[in-house]
């Protein structure tokens, strides 16, 4: 496979590993719930949502100020016809699905399929292809694979031999695949991030708030949550600590980290302890834009922000 040299690449200052994606999710029948469509197609950039579609506005659309700058309208137009057309393809699909596993078309399925690729930076200065994904899930089991290193489709349930039969007997797809995968996609990700590069090497640092307040379980008893929002990259150390000892993660409750819906990512943490042991307790967290750990504790009343650094 042709390699493209790393140069616009090497200027974003970044390194690892590097992703582009494509999510779609079609459902089998509308959920009339707010933001919850029939079809959604969704392209992400590392962790950052790059542009979106649904079947609600019919448009592929920036979710990013810089796409919406860089991207000729023609980009929009053609990927708006291209999601339109997968739009058609899944739910003809996601019905032939349905008939062959026997299920009750008044009950709700999901297919979904997930494709894209991953690179990263060699020594020599070249962009290097890791690997790339072509998958595909039904009702949120694993249905279909692609193997890009072989050309050919993975089926690990029944239900998707004939898919994986019919899709093999055709090498001009699987080839179509592989280039994709290998080629295609990587010229994609390599021209997003050079467009983006400015902005990807923005760093964001966590606002760290502490708060206690009467447990709803048991009020004898407080729930002590710690929450570091408006960070980015995603990558945070977030400990609840008693006498500075980090709390086993098994007694604790994680939100997880999730996306706050403008580039940043938001963590929450809580325990309950004794009331009379709330001065035990803080809140330790270090992220890559801190010089040093910031440890908050909690005072009457409510938030306190970064109230001392370690």
């Amino acid at each position: 496979m042709k390699v493209s040299k790393a140069s616009s690449l090497g200027d974003t200052h970044l390194t690892g590993e590097h992703s582009l994606f494509y999510i779609y999710t079609a459902l089998s029948k509308p959920l009339n719930l707010p933001g919850i469509y029939e079809f959604t197609a969704l392209g992400m950039l590392n962790d950052r949502e790059l542009d979106y579609y649904s079947s609600e506005t019919r448009a592929k659309v920036p979710k990013q100020n810089w796409m919406g700058e860089k991207m000729l309208q023609d980009y929009w137009d053609k990927g708006t016809q291209s999601r339109k057309s997968k739009e058609q393809w899944f739910k003809v699909n996601l019905d032939i699905l349905m008939d062959r596993m026997r299920h009750n078309k008044s009950d709700l399925h999901v297919l979904q399929w997930r494709h894209g690729c991953v690179i990263g930076e060699g020594t020599d200065g070249n962009i290097k292809f890791v690997r790339g994904v072509s998958e595909y899930a039904y009702d949120g089991a694993e249905f279909l694979s692609f193997d890009e290193i072989n050309s050919r489709w993975i089926a690990p349930v029944p239900a998707a031999e004939p898919t994986k039969r019919k899709w093999d007997d055709m090498p001009i797809l699987n080839q179509y695949t592989k280039v994709y995968l290998e080629k295609e996609c990587v010229d994609w990700l390599t021209k997003f991030m050079d467009n983006g590069k400015e902005e990807l090497r923005k760093h964001s640092p966590p606002d760290v708030h502490l708060l206690a307040k009467k447990s709803v379980r048991d009020p004898s008893k407080l729930t002590l949550t710690c929450l570091a929002t408006g960070f980015y990259p995603p990558d945070v150390q977030l400990h609840l600590r008693k006498l500075r000892t980090s709390l086993p993660e098994h007694l604790v409750t994680s939100s997880g980290i999730r996306p706050n819906g403008d580039g940043t990512y938001q963590l929450r943490k809580s325990v309950e302890i004794m009331e009379d042991d709330k001065a035990l307790y803080d809140c330790y967290v270090n992220h890559i834009t801190f010089k040093e750990p910031i440890i908050s504790r909690s005072r009457e009343g409510g938030f306190c922000r970064n109230l001392e650094t370690w």
